[in-house]
């Protein structure tokens, strides 16, 4: 369970590359330092459009040197948060936040399968050295588009060896979620952190083998859909309203700002709290939640704000708050 975190000052103190689009940053607090488990994130101030704004980055490592060390990909389409990371220099002040953990890591299991796509490997990486260090049973399987696209995979396989299995796209490699959860001891844990595609595709073949559902462990980024982002119109017709959800806004944002009183939480597609009603769309939703079902998703009757986007046309929804 995730403690209550403290937000505070800190100080840039590095950046380095790790591929073309993902960067690390070495981040030392002001205050009192305190230590990340695996699958932790810490909270950044950011500013987007010329309005403050969080984003949170998981932490990768064990950080024993009292640096949180962050990486964040670069994305055309983002909201600006890490356009606004990539914009920093060394000895920039930031405001953080301590540790939180949505992705804990549990031990002493007799087994571990960790699953990581693109950006997805920075709780996996610190994951993998914890089990590692533990002398715990586990292997890693990392997904990537090009060898290039692979972030920490030379310092990863530095630490476990051939435990490490890499999986690319352009030489047309696919991770066999059926046959890899199959191997899986009895009472092992699958640890997925990638693309929506990926965290779906993994919580069907668990549910097929017939595994306990609370031997599945996930953590998701709400900027990966089916379809390329793209602007749409929303419409609530009881309130008289109707908006455009420019390219790099979430709908949830978009809503807020035209004054509708939205119930939220976090803003990650996993809680549910933002989603509402469609009353009909001439596009296409493209669901980037993890909290509705495929069957659910299918049916098309809710959405959550927070992530799920419109592809090729526009939506018309309803919400039982009044204007704010």
């Amino acid at each position: 369970m995730s403690k209550q975190v403290e937000w505070g000052k800190g100080i840039l103190r590095s950046v380095r590359d790790l591929t073309p689009d993902i960067r690390l940053f070495e981040i030392e607090p002001e205050g009192e330092f305190v230590a990340p488990t695996p699958g932790s994130h810490i909270n950044v101030g950011v500013q987007i459009g010329g309005r403050p704004d969080v984003r949170s980055y998981s932490v990768v490592g064990p950080c024993t040197d009292g640096l949180y060390r962050i990486a964040v990909k670069r994305l055309p389409d983002s909201r600006g948060g890490s356009l606004y990371m990539w914009n920093l220099s060394p000895g920039a002040q930031l405001s953080i936040s301590t540790p939180g953990n949505h992705f804990d890591l549990s031990l002493g299991r007799p087994e571990y399968l960790l699953l990581a796509g693109g950006i997805g490997i920075t709780p996996i990486f610190t994951m993998a050295l914890a089990l590692a260090h533990a002398g715990a049973n586990f292997r890693v399987l990392y997904a990537c588009r090009s060898r290039q696209d692979m972030a920490l995979a030379d310092e990863m396989r530095a630490q476990v060896g051939d435990r490490l299995q890499m999986f690319l796209d352009d030489e047309g490699a696919r991770v066999n979620l059926d046959a890899e959860i199959a191997r899986l001891a009895p009472g092992g844990e699958l640890y997925v952190c990638g693309p929506i595609g990926m965290l779906e595709a993994a919580k069907r073949a668990w549910q097929k083998s017939g595994r306990p559902v609370d031997q599945l462990r996930f953590e998701t980024f709400g900027n990966s859909g089916r379809f390329a982002t793209e602007a749409f119109k929303v419409k609530i017709p009881r309130l008289g309203i109707e908006v455009e959800v420019p390219q790099n806004k979430t709908m949830l944002d978009t809503l807020e700002a035209a004054g509708v009183a939205m119930i939220s939480d976090c803003r990650r597609g996993e809680c549910g709290l933002c989603a509402l009603y469609i009353i009909e769309t001439t596009g296409v939703v493209d669901h980037r939640d993890v909290f509705f079902s495929d069957e659910e998703k299918a049916e098309n009757r809710k959405l959550c704000t927070c992530v799920s986007r419109v592809a090729g046309g526009d939506i018309t929804i309803d919400t039982a708050d009044r204007a704010a």
